[in-house]
């Protein structure tokens, strides 16, 4: 591990070790900081929080919003619940993974969108819906997903 990655995660595990129910926030912090949380520093994480590494992958592991990997310069969430499919979110998707070449979890080849499934943005009147980093589109059409990633 590098001195500045070090850094990083020891001013993080200072910042939350003694934090009640720490352990989320100091991953949303590591994966914000590093762009993923890498396997070689959960041990750290665990230890600085009195966790195993087991409780530690097992949170990194039930949250699908946890990355290993670094992921792209956008995280376009495609909504995948009931009301959104009802509106085309299968068509979306399946243009979706046409247009970018991914599969959910994967990144674009020039590393600047990471497609990802989530189950409810909260938009259902305005399905489909997506989000691309912290920005909710609605109504969203594979024309309208192309503008999207085009720009």
């Amino acid at each position: 591990m590098s001195a500045q990655r070090e850094q990083i995660i020891s001013d993080l595990l200072e910042r939350f070790a003694g934090v009640q129910g720490g352990l989320l926030p100091l991953l949303h912090a590591v994966q914000e900081e590093l762009g993923c949380i890498p396997p070689d520093v959960v041990p750290e994480l665990a230890r600085g929080m009195g966790l195993s590494r087991a409780e530690v992958h097992g949170v990194i592991g039930f949250y699908h919003d946890f990355r290993s990997e670094p992921g792209g310069d956008a995280v376009i969430h495609l909504c995948r619940a009931e009301a959104c499919q009802a509106m085309g979110a299968r068509a979306l998707e399946t243009h979706a993974k046409q247009r970018l070449g991914v599969d959910f979890g994967q990144t674009t080849q020039d590393g600047r969108y990471t497609l990802e499934p989530v189950y409810c943005l909260g938009n259902c009147a305005c399905s489909p819906a997506i989000r691309i980093g912290d920005d909710v589109h609605a109504r969203v059409t594979p024309e309208k997903f192309d503008e999207l990633v085009r720009g």
